[in-house]
């Protein structure tokens, strides 16, 4: 089965369905008001981690304990701007939830793993189909602590990664020195996920797919689309009041797939984990396997850019202004675990903030809209969206092509009732 389709937003998640469904037969439209891979999309800041240990949920038991901190500390990892919480209180209550007991964050893992267990090797394969193999390298990934002590407190996140087959090492604190000098002394334990991957630039490697996919027939439409109709033939609107029509539509716009759905009566609840990103430009990264440190909760990836600093989650509403305390919080604890960076006094640095599309569930939405058939959702990948986009990929055409497994059944846009 084949025909025209339109997806919605050319960022990882639509750029790699774009792909895989020319591939396959289809008459692909992709359509973005904004060049592929450029700084207006998450997926250019993501921080490039293509990791299998990606399955543990932000919302995890006891959770609701630290709420009130988070309203408070400025310099955590998560935060929740007070301001934004009439707007975010619904959408938090069903986080909670979804993170209340180890039942629960244990079926939400098994699911991620569904998505993540093969990422690595499905990027590397992705990397090669569309000539860019030097920006995808499989050299593991390193949670770095300061001692084991620290690392069994989060027994609870480890122990979901066992069960679900991520591989793992340990490292002591003689290996660290001797394989990743660069950390500062205060780390002293580390994991190392052996089959980690990771991407040195995902604003070009999200231009590159397209790219590949425009080789293949795609036509990119570098217009934003302005609404979505779903009638006898499904078509978009894009700025500037041009129509495009298509047997079928993927809705892979991200953090604005809602607003696009919601004239339709569609309502998936989705909010912004804004991220935000320092990248150092200045010097030399002089270590090449990506390190989380546990007291930053930070994802430091050597890219060719430079060392990008990424992470901290801040729970706010998508139009409020960027906070950019936030990038200074990642400075600093880059400054805390890295002493040859306190050596460069005016270091070059570019900051970004994006708009993660997380679900109260922390799953992402694949799949067609019950009411709209001829709509195929492909959004809310929170943390996840480079890793799982291949997986994601494969979902959309099996969702087009009227093919739903009983694994994909938990990510169907019906859970919400849509």
């Amino acid at each position: 089965m084949t025909g025209k389709v339109i997806v919605v937003g050319a960022g990882i998640i639509g750029a790699t369905a774009a792909l895989r469904l020319a591939e396959a037969g289809w008459d692909v439209a992709l359509c973005d008001g904004n060049a592929p891979g450029s700084e207006a999309g998450a997926s250019y800041g993501n921080g490039g981690w293509i990791s299998p240990a990606s399955i543990i949920p932000m919302s995890m038991p006891g959770l609701w304990r630290k709420v009130p901190g988070f309203l408070l500390d400025r310099n955590g990892p998560l935060t929740i701007d007070w301001r934004s919480l009439p707007q975010l209180t619904p959408w938090l209550l069903r986080f909670l939830w979804a993170g209340a007991s180890k039942t629960r964050v244990r079926r939400t893992a098994k699911l991620l793993n569904f998505l993540l267990h093969d990422g690595p090797e499905r990027h590397l394969e992705l990397a090669r189909k569309t000539g860019q193999e030097q920006l995808v390298l499989q050299k593991g990934l390193l949670y770095a602590y300061p001692d084991r002590a620290s690392f069994e407190a989060e027994a609870l996140s480890w122990e979901l990664r066992r069960e679900n087959g991520v591989e793992y090492v340990e490292w002591d604190e003689t290996e660290i020195r001797q394989r990743l000098p660069a950390l500062g002394p205060h780390y002293r334990f580390a994991i190392h996920v052996v089959n980690g991957a990771h991407c040195r630039d995902t604003g070009g490697y999200v231009a590159g797919i397209v790219e590949a996919a425009r080789r293949k027939g795609v036509q990119f439409h570098q217009s934003a689309v302005t609404a979505i109709l779903d009638g006898m033939t499904p078509q978009v609107v894009l700025e500037g009041g041009e129509t495009l029509s298509a047997d079928r539509i993927v809705v892979a716009a991200g953090i604005h797939s809602g607003r696009l759905l919601r004239p339709l009566g569609v309502r998936i609840p989705m909010q912004s984990e804004r991220g935000y990103h320092v990248t150092v430009t200045s010097g030399q990264t002089p270590f090449e396997i990506p390190v989380m440190p546990s007291t930053g909760r930070m994802a430091n990836t050597p890219t060719n850019m430079g060392l990008r600093l990424s992470g901290q989650v801040e729970l706010a509403t998508v139009n409020k202004p960027p906070n950019w305390e936030r990038a200074q919080v990642l400075q600093r604890h880059a400054l805390a675990s890295y002493p040859y960076l306190a050596a460069d006094k005016t270091p070059n640095l570019r900051l970004w903030m994006g708009h993660r599309p997380s679900t109260p569930d922390g799953l992402p939405v694949i799949g067609p809209l019950s009411r709209h058939p001829s709509l195929i959702a492909a959004f809310g990948h929170g943390h996840v969206g480079i890793a799982a986009a291949p997986k994601t990929a494969d979902l959309v055409l099996d969702a087009l092509e009227r093919r739903i497994s009983d694994n994909a059944c938990p990510f169907l846009p019906s859970r919400f009732g849509q």
